[in-house]
């Protein structure tokens, strides 16, 4: 069996390039996640189980649970559409609202995904609910209040593991 993890090429004059450990040279990413996808590999990782979010920075593949495998990666996307449309921008600020006070990422997912009766792991619950507060936080219904847990290469990325926020209106109560 000729395994397929596909790699960046470092140093070509041709612009981006990547390498195929089947012996294939492909001409940019586009060529790279077709192939990828063509040999039951993630198109995202390309394979090889890890992503980089920031320059120098690596994590297991959150698009195929970290295995480079295509199955994994259609699952996860899957799920993540499923998510979009049961967890929507109302539910989010209904559990927001019940809040009296600052509130934990995690608070509000345990509340969405326990509203919903799911079970831990049936769908991305977290992230889903990360980008919506996110969301409300750009509308400026809701303040972040808590520092970064970590700074990645300097002051450039920075790390929250559970951050907490509140609701605008209360801050000055």
């Amino acid at each position: 069996m000729t395994k397929h993890t596909i790699t960046r090429q470092s140093g070509t004059i041709l612009g981006e390039t990547y390498g195929c450990d089947c012996g294939a040279h492909l001409a940019g990413r586009m060529a790279a996640e077709v192939h990828a996808a063509e040999h039951h590999q993630c198109s995202v990782c390309l394979g090889s189980a890890e992503e980089e979010p920031a320059p120098g920075l690596t994590r297991p593949c959150a698009s195929c649970a970290g295995t480079g495998r295509r199955r994994e990666q259609i699952t996860w996307q899957l799920a993540h559409a499923e998510a979009e449309r049961l967890i929507t921008l109302a539910v989010v600020r209904g559990v927001v609202d019940a809040f009296a006070g600052p509130f934990r990422l995690s608070e509000v997912a345990d509340a969405v995904r326990d509203g919903f009766g799911l079970p831990p792991g049936r769908l991305p619950v977290g992230p889903r609910v990360r980008d919506l507060l996110l969301e409300l936080q750009s509308a400026g219904e809701i303040t972040m209040v808590s520092a970064p847990d970590e700074l990645i290469d300097g002051t450039d990325v920075v790390l929250f593991r559970d951050p907490q926020w509140q609701r605008a209106r209360t801050l000055g109560l």
